[in-house]
């Protein structure tokens, strides 16, 4: 036998503090969900097992998933997107399809070093005027020339 167990056989509540403490389903307001019907706001759980607390509304809509880069990504990973195919190098710089590589939204965390023209379907502002200073192109994918 263990330790433990043998401590508790010593004693008379058996590690339940008071011998009131631990009597039947009584104590604990019946078996289960049982008892719990007029306790204050806890409503029977209802079919689908969850409990019916707290205020009710419509809440907050799930946001869609974008995939989004950083033009410092784009910027220190315009090469291996060369081998990669998804970019080419031209006379007047680079040009990356964003689309192509499996990103939606261009975002403007770092600088642009290179002359990069980027097509996307979106752009935040801040890349916006990023790759303007840069002298590199934003093309939005939906209004090409």
């Amino acid at each position: 036998m263990t330790k433990r167990r043998s401590k508790k056989n010593k004693s008379g509540s058996h590690g339940h503090g008071s011998s009131k403490k631990n009597r039947g389903a009584g104590s604990r307001g019946g078996r289960g969900n049982a008892g719990r019907g007029k306790k204050a706001k806890h409503e029977k759980m209802t079919e689908d097992g969850l409990h019916k607390l707290g205020e009710k509304g419509e809440g907050f809509k799930d946001a869609e998933d974008q995939t989004g880069i950083n033009l410092r990504d784009i910027d220190q990973r315009i090469e291996s997107f060369i081998e990669a195919g998804l970019a080419e190098k031209t006379d007047n710089g680079y040009v990356f399809d964003a689309e192509e590589a499996g990103y939606e939204k261009i975002l403007g965390s770092g600088q642009l070093t290179k002359e990069i023209e980027i097509h996307a379907e979106k752009f935040s502002s801040t890349a916006e005027d990023k790759i303007e200073e840069a002298g590199a192109k934003a093309v939005k994918v939906g209004e090409e020339e």
